[in-house]
């Protein structure tokens, strides 16, 4: 078998990307601190215990796992100095007009709809609990994609959110708002 052709489950996939976040200091429940913060003033009712369920599905979707292996692994490889310039230095220095970290991070809010993408542009803007910790120069560790895929995390786990309490402010019996959750990846 050659090494191209290299099945890969999507069990290890996910372990290894939700290992990265904790290795890289972003626990599940930091992102769920955003999470609340973006949408209780929307949801009197809301739990933090919901938001860390939101953002453990959106953890569940390739598209997410693919974002945080590829940007924590760029961030990583230019904290050694292991990548070639000019790349090296727009990486390590998160040059402000090197905008493929927020690329990716869009993408990846693109699945889940309007409100994903304009929470995430707030996010990056307004540097929301932990982001505003990996958006913080230290010298030592380098999260030019880390902040902004935490970002998007958050962004698609409030979206998350907010749709399911629409459909159940619709008066959505469970079962349907359950399917529609199945159905729209949300």
């Amino acid at each position: 078998m050659s090494i191209h052709s290299k099945h890969i489950k999507s069990q290890e996939v996910e372990k290894a990307a939700r290992e990265r976040l904790e290795e890289r200091g972003v626990p599940i429940y930091s992102i769920a601190e955003i999470v609340y913060q973006m949408q209780k003033p929307y949801n009197a009712s809301l739990t933090l215990e919901t938001c860390i369920e939101s953002v453990d599905r959106v953890l569940e979707k390739r598209e997410i796992q693919h974002a945080i292996l590829v940007g924590v692994e760029l961030d990583v490889l230019a904290e050694k100095n292991q990548l070639t310039e000019p790349l090296q230095s727009l990486i390590a220095s998160d040059e402000g007009l090197f905008g493929v970290d927020e690329t990716i991070a869009l993408g990846a809010a693109l699945g889940y709809g309007s409100i994903a993408v304009t929470t995430y542009g707030h996010l990056d803007k307004q540097k929301v609990g932990i982001i505003e910790k990996l958006d913080t120069k230290d010298g030592v560790q380098c999260h030019t994609f880390l902040d902004d895929i935490v970002g998007s995390i958050a962004a698609n786990a409030s979206s998350r959110i907010a749709h399911k309490l629409r459909d159940e402010e619709d008066g959505l019996p469970e079962e349907e708002v359950i399917q529609r959750e199945q159905e729209h990846n949300f």
